[in-house]
């Protein structure tokens, strides 16, 4: 029999603006402390140097990370030129420093092009993928360094807001792009296209998928929030479990068929095809008439439509 976790079981998630200096991973834990929970995940790595929105899952939750992870992204950075490091931000060691006082604003902007649509990366060896059960990122502080391969990402914008000239001129860039694309690695390419290096000096994740920084909670703001009281005091800040999934079209279902589908049964929805087509992922909700707290509708998951007009469970909700 497994271990019982210790904590309680609470649902939903909490957008956290991750401090400068902080894993994501320490993030995490610092909310699962505050709340309490015997459960979270976050929804793709921040790194330390880098602030901004970490959607946190909570208890049942965790179960829709994935959607959050394949989700868009948009980031405020600022990239240095004339200077290159070895991790492609500030914390790498310095691999040259030549400067790049000539450098225009007029010539990033003609090379910018280039790197917006559909282009190829190759991740870094300081991001998070992981080489035969080790993550690059280690085996890269060891010296080692492995042959990776260049990976499709879409950089769906990619403009410069501010540039300061100098010995070693800055741009400030807003981006907005697919998953799996490495900002560092956007600064480096960039930098090797005009011909003098660049890194990231400041990262902040304005969004990912439907949610910004502006519905962000600070570490100070949820410790202050709760002291002295108890963790329960934190979860009217809690978004719904499918808040990050409401790109998804929702499935009613009647209380009889609610009680199949619990059971991971497929079940009979005559109207999904008017909003749907087969193989579509769509959210599941009883519909009960009337909760107790109000509401009518109780999530029960995501499921995905079958070719005779079913919904197949997929991810249940278990409370």
């Amino acid at each position: 029999m497994g271990r019982r976790r210790k904590g309680r079981a609470v649902n939903g998630i909490l957008l956290l603006d991750k401090p400068l200096g902080l894993s994501s991973n320490s993030a995490l834990q610092k909310v699962r402390h505050l709340f309490g929970a015997a459960k979270a995940g976050h929804t793709g790595s921040l790194d330390p140097l880098a602030t901004g929105v970490l959607p946190v899952c909570l208890g049942e939750a965790t179960k829709f990370t994935q959607f959050l992870l394949d989700a868009d992204k948009c980031y405020r950075a600022t990239f240095r030129f004339g200077i290159a490091t070895a991790s492609g931000d500030a914390d790498g060691d310095i691999l040259c420093e030549d400067g790049a006082p000539g450098l225009t604003a007029q010539q990033l902007a003609q090379v910018l092009p280039a790197f917006r649509g559909e282009i190829a990366q190759v991740p870094s060896m300081f991001s998070a993928l992981k080489h035969q059960g080790q993550p690059l990122y280690k085996l890269a502080r060891e010296g080692v360094e492995i042959e990776r391969e260049a990976r499709p990402v879409t950089i769906f914008s990619l403009e410069v807001s501010a540039f300061r000239s100098g010995e070693f001129p800055e741009a400030d860039v807003e981006i907005h792009c697919s998953k799996g694309t490495y900002v560092r690695t956007l600064a480096e390419d960039i930098g090797k296209q005009l011909g003098c290096g660049a890194y990231v000096s400041k990262l902040h994740r304005s969004a990912a998928g439907p949610f910004d920084d502006q519905q962000a909670f600070s570490l100070p703001a949820l410790q202050a929030r709760c002291e002295g009281q108890s963790p329960e005091s934190l979860d009217d800040l809690l978004l719904p479990m499918d808040a990050g999934i409401t790109q998804l079209a929702a499935v009613e279902l009647s209380e009889d068929s609610a009680h199949y589908f619990r059971q991971g049964q497929p079940v009979m929805v005559p109207q999904v095809y008017q909003q749907s087509e087969e193989g579509d992922i769509v959210r599941v909700f009883e519909n009960r008439g009337g909760l107790p707290d109000g509401a009518e509708l109780a999530f029960l998951g995501v499921a995905e439509v079958t070719d005779d007009g079913r919904v197949a469970p997929k991810r249940l909700v278990v409370l």
